[in-house]
């Protein structure tokens, strides 16, 4: 042991607690946490502090990294470059941070999780966020300390008129605690901030209408609020953040392309592990995927396969990677030096009262210096009033010395007026300079009233402090970029889809989708349509149907099955896609068709399904009536809808209220109404009893409707080469019936003329003026009409060309459309049931 030293046993277990408590108590106050006033820690508080005193302002040229890095280390921060540097980098980085406060030249990283170059190649200056943050930090507005060799001082804490622990959040993990705090827009924080001021009282819920939720720079959609408010209230909260996704149709093939992923995901981290889920099968449904993210902006394009579902699809993608992520709300920040838990009201009102702070003492230090010129100003204005005694003092005076003590004693001047009379210039003596004094004088004496009505009146310093928020708000502020879906949550993936009317179409070999009736335009009588699909190889569109997304199809095959599905669920395709298989969608049998569907509203909801029936139809006219509640527990291989008799097969069903009259139309141009209480409702496993009798062995169903209002609406009916006509129901002038009700099973009477030319029957619809029609032909031309152009005829004519048919053409389908977008779609949405015979089309095999 050297000479002069001594050993003093320590017990060990109070060693380490001492030293243990120091370390955790220096990394919770000067590392890890930011300061609840300007939202910084001291690395990032250090790194704009040095970058000030350096000078590399917005508006000057650029540094190098290095010699930032070098400054900040040699004066204030005595630890790893690297620490310093990569605050840095992260200040200038629009993935991490809401409002950049550096502004970086070089390479500065990627949202991949690229490294920033090394800091002797890239280069940086503050931005002009960062240069308020520092605003009047001249002003003695802050207590500075002395840095770590008690050579130079720092501030403690900046004077920021930028509230940016709420708006660019921040993030810690200290020792025993850890914060974890958002990002917000500043638009909607200084408005949130502002309503504080004027109302101390305003409570959180009042201030959720200003500051929404967090806004975080990469955008993405918060989905579900309850965890946001939470945050808000307590301080703590989990908010859900998920990608922003499309759907696209890429070279023929469906594709979810993403353009915003939640905040601090590592974008080439999660391509990686999806690719990786789909490799082993945990996610099915994508054949490839592509980040084609260029300086424009992000884009992952994930290809699916042909028979995927592009919401189920994006759901299991939310589900099992970092599309969806959650972000744990920590608000833990210090105040007056010590951690603390602070909800949204506690940081507005903290940044407040610094603001406040601030401002009082910059008005001081501005008073203090008005009042040291004005007394100057004083003197200098008495020398000017007394020239000519005051230059004959001076010239008389052996040193300044002797001239000071003399003018002090002659004018009762103080040292400081005394001084500045003696090192008064020649040119001062000119009348404009003591013309110049006089006003400055005068306006000083205004600005010294004004900084002591400010120090007195705390309404005054409020308003300033409104005034400059407005000012930060008027030259950073921004619209959101984070949306928020406040359905979100548990809630089903019917919350994220659009509630909008569709077509859904299918074709005779089973392929089906559903497109924007959007999409669909309005022509005229007799045009020759436009083209609406491209069906595969001796295929063509049969069946055509109107619903709204969040509706519940219910599929009836021709074997007399029900199977069930969310019209959502149904891929959806543009007008010219084909569809996809509806096997793929449904367990339908391999020899079994879909012959109908009904689009119904919420089957949870028992008044409803208790009050409405499903009425069927089959081609060789028998009618069978059963309750909607028998359909309403959907399940996977579907049920029983009716029991069909040999040789026959469903053909139609229809959603009715129990007080229809039902009509039927056969192939030979005849039709029967009767009322639907003539059949009593049976069970789901009943085949039913008759409705019409056929003519002969080659005569069929073609169609049935249920009429709800005789006296407003008219009877459509089309025949397969293209003619149709409006019919009343009954006579509008007399309410005499054109169509005579009859019991059920009777053989109706003639609704059409049919002849060669016209072909046979193939549908009838119940239609008004108000709707549209949709005619598709076997080779796939569509045309849409308004019904209202269409005169109405007797019950027995022949009616007007629809639509030109060319060839040995024929109509597949019609249905009828509603034009108005907010009527409800019930029963009245009718679909096309026809089967028809007719030669099948050659078209390419290709999606467009």
């Amino acid at each position: 042991m050297a000479e002069g030293e001594k050993l003093i046993p320590i017990n060990i277990e109070d060693e380490m607690k001492s030293a243990y408590i120091d370390y955790s108590m220096s990394v919770i106050v000067s590392r890890a946490l930011p300061d609840v006033r300007d939202g910084l820690k001291p690395v990032h508080r250090r790194v704009l502090f040095g970058m000030y005193e350096l000078g590399v302002l917005s508006n000057r040229s650029y540094k190098k990294s290095a010699r930032i890095v070098g400054e900040v280390l040699g004066k204030y921060h005595p630890h790893g470059d690297s620490s310093v540097y990569d605050t840095m980098v992260r200040m200038a980085q629009e993935w991490s941070l809401r409002y950049m406060l550096v502004d970086g030249q070089g390479n500065f990283g990627s949202v991949d999780g690229d490294s920033p170059a090394a800091m002797r190649y890239t280069e940086a200056r503050m931005r002009k966020i960062a240069e308020d943050m520092m605003a009047d930090i001249d002003k003695e507005t802050v207590d500075h300390q002395l840095n770590f060799d008690d050579t130079l001082k720092e501030p403690t804490v900046l004077p920021t008129r930028v509230p940016n622990l709420l708006v660019n959040g921040a993030s810690g993990i200290a020792v025993g605690m850890a914060t974890n705090m958002p990002p917000h827009n500043l638009t909607e924080v200084v408005d949130g901030t502002i309503a504080y001021i004027e109302n101390n009282d305003i409570e959180i819920d009042e201030l959720i209408e200003y500051v929404k939720a967090p806004d975080f720079p990469t955008g993405g959609t918060i989905y579900g609020y309850d965890g946001v408010r939470e945050a808000f209230k307590t301080g703590r909260g989990r908010v859900v953040i998920r990608a922003k996704a499309s759907f696209e149709e890429v070279h023929g093939k469906e594709c979810i392309v993403v353009t915003e992923i939640p905040y601090q995901v590592n974008k080439a981290d999660m391509i990686k592990k999806t690719a990786d889920m789909v490799n082993d099968k945990k996610i099915d449904g994508i054949s490839t995927i592509r980040d084609e993210s260029d300086r424009k902006g992000m884009r992952i394009v994930y290809v699916l396969k042909r028979d995927a579902i592009p919401n189920i699809v994006l759901n299991l993608l939310y589900k099992y990677t970092a599309l969806q992520s959650s972000f744990s709300v920590n608000n833990i920040a210090l105040v007056k030096g010590r951690p603390q838990m602070l909800n949204l009201k506690d940081m507005i009102y903290h940044f407040v009262e610094h603001r406040h702070e601030v401002v009082v003492r910059r008005t001081e230090y501005e008073l203090r210096k008005a009042e040291e010129r004005a007394h100057i100003l004083e003197g200098l204005i008495i020398a000017s009033d007394n020239i000519d005694e005051v230059i004959a003092i001076i010239r008389g005076s052996a040193s300044p010395e002797e001239a000071r003590n003399k003018l002090k004693e002659r004018f009762s001047l103080s040292e400081v007026q005394a001084r500045a009379i003696v090192e008064m210039r020649l040119r001062q003596l000119t009348g404009l300079e003591q013309d110049k004094l006089r006003t400055e004088y005068e306006e000083i004496q205004k600005f010294i009233e004004d900084c002591k009505d400010i120090l007195a009146r705390k309404e005054r310093r409020m308003d300033i402090i409104k005034t400059e928020l407005l000012e930060v708000k008027d030259k950073y502020g921004d619209p959101r970029r984070t949306q928020i879906e406040y359905a979100g949550g548990d809630l089903s993936m019917e919350d994220m889809i659009p509630d909008e009317q569709v077509v859904i179409t299918i074709s005779h070999a089973g392929y089906i989708k559903r497109t924007p009736l959007s999409e669909y335009k309005t022509q005229n009588r007799g045009g020759v349509g436009q083209k609406a699909s491209t069906t595969r190889n001796e295929d063509f569109l049969e069946y055509l149907f109107v619903g709204t997304n969040h509706q519940y199809m219910l599929f009836f095959t021709q074997k007399g099955k029900c199977f069930w599905m969310r019209v959502f669920e149904i891929p959806e395709g543009s007008k010219t896609s084909k569809g996809r298989a509806i096997q793929n969608l449904i367990n339908i049998e391999m020899d079994d068709k879909v012959k109908a569907f009904i689009c119904t509203q919420d089957l949870k909801d028992e008044e409803y399904i208790n009050s409405h029936y499903v009425m069927m139809a089959t081609k060789k006219g028998v009618v069978k009536k059963t309750s909607l509640e028998a359909y309403s527990r959907p399940r996977q291989n579907g049920i029983n809808a009716i029991t069909v008799r040999e040789g026959d097969e469903l053909l139609e069903a229809k959603l009715t209220t129990g007080n229809s009259q039902i009509m039927l139309a056969v192939k030979s141009g005849k039709a029967i109404r009767f009322e639907e209480e003539k059949t009593r409702p049976m069970g789901r496993s009943a085949s039913g009893v008759r409705g019409i009798t056929l003519a002969d062995d080659n005569d069929e169903v073609v169609g049935m409707i249920a009429v709800e209002n005789a006296q407003e609406e008219t009877v459509l009916v089309v025949s397969e080469n293209g003619y149709g006509k409006r019919t009343y129901i009954d006579d509008p002038e007399d309410g005499e019936p054109v169509y005579r009700i009859t019991n059920r099973g009777g053989k109706g009477v003639k609704t059409i003329s049919i002849t060669e030319k016209t072909g046979g029957l193939v549908a009838i619809k119940s239609v008004t003026d108000a709707d549209d029609l949709m005619i598709i032909n076997k080779s796939g031309i569509a045309i849409r009409m308004a019904l209202e152009n269409l005169r109405i005829m007797g019950r027995a004519t022949q009616g007007v060309r629809l639509i030109n048919i060319k060839g040995k053409d024929s109509i597949a389908a019609v249905a009828k459309v509603m034009k108005e977008e907010d009527e409800e779609m019930s029963d009245s949405n009718e679909n096309a049931t026809d089967q028809t015979d007719g030669t099948a089309i050659d078209s390419n095999d290709t999606e467009n």
